[in-house]
């Protein structure tokens, strides 16, 4: 019997491209994309709230679903505008894919999380797989309830669950969803259409970054790892490169000299602050062989690129 995978959040930044991955490996009829909205122009697409408990258990049954990929999420900057909101999603959302799971047996489920889940008292030069989990932002809160729901139905009901903590994530086919590293896709969207860019997060800001590509690969990997080799049941750490505003500024002055970056943070700055600097992923290494490929320089190079074409500069 062949895999059937329901994507949920397939419109979003990550799901995208997630989707498109997925269905190279596994074909467009065995990879149902799904999102809140409407008339989506892409093949094998459902409208799903994540949120509708019977919907999405009808949608389960009737499509038969053996795995999903639970990446609808409300992210940190959106999610300190409105909190009571996207903790009502964000939790509502991933109970109710459990409850799929573990009530309609499926195969296995991912369900991300991220950097936000470190806050304070933790080591932000290299932080490790099990730094105390003390976040600062509803989003955070909700990943880390969510990586200890995501332990609970794996240990209680055996319920096949596996997570990443993703970096930012910076790729050129879709737009910023509203993360607070969103700052490092936009500037090269400015930057190829020959604007320079004003960043809401100041000089000096080091954050954990990860190339799209990468992330994709990381997602996936796990995913087809042998059960026994995941041995961490809430999220695995996962790294890419880290670098500050002025870093990803230089790195694309190679192309463009002339472009320049001015520094006007905003409340994303508290937020940033609070994040790792650099992250250890030594763990997800020794468990299930992960690498990223990207480096900033690599990635620069291939975002203008791509980006060029898109621009058509």
């Amino acid at each position: 019997m062949k895999d059937k995978i329901l994507i949920i959040g397939a419109g979003g930044q990550i799901g995208t491209e997630l989707t498109e991955a997925l269905r190279q490996i596994y074909g467009v009829d065995q990879v149902i994309a799904s999102d809140i909205r409407e008339n989506i122009e892409v093949p094998n697409y459902l409208k799903v709230d994540v949120t509708d408990r019977a919907a999405l258990f009808e949608c389960v049954r009737a499509n038969g679903v053996s795995q999903i990929y639970h990446l609808a999420a409300i992210l940190s900057a959106r999610g300190e505008q409105n909190p009571l909101w996207a903790w009502n999603i964000n939790m509502t959302g991933l109970i109710n894919v459990l409850e799929a799971g573990r009530e309609l047996k499926l195969d296995r489920i991912f369900v991300p999380s991220t950097i936000a889940v470190f806050g304070i008292d933790y080591d932000r030069e290299n932080t490790g797989q099990f730094e105390p989990l003390i976040p600062e932002t509803v989003y955070g809160i909700s990943k880390v309830a969510g990586e200890s729901w995501c332990n609970y139905y794996f240990k209680n009901y055996g319920l096949d669950v596996r997570s990443v903590r993703y970096p930012g994530i910076i790729g050129y086919k879709s737009m910023p969803g509203g993360g607070t590293t969103d700052y490092a896709v936009d500037i090269y969207h400015q930057a190829v259409q020959g604007f320079n860019f004003v960043s809401f997060l100041n000089k000096g800001t080091i954050l954990p970054m990860m190339y799209m590509d990468d992330a994709i690969r990381a997602t996936i990997e796990l995913m087809q790892t042998p059960a026994e080799r995941v041995k961490i049941r809430t999220s695995y750490n996962i790294a890419g490169c880290s670098f500050a505003p002025e870093d990803v500024t230089q790195a694309i002055q190679k192309f463009f000299p002339h472009f320049q970056t001015t520094y006007v943070p905003d409340f994303r700055q508290t937020i940033a602050d609070l994040w790792p600097k650099r992250i250890d992923d030594s763990r997800a290494r020794e468990d299930w062989n992960w690498h990223a490929k990207y480096d900033l320089e690599l990635m620069t190079a291939d975002m203008i690129k791509h980006l060029a074409i898109k621009y058509q500069h």
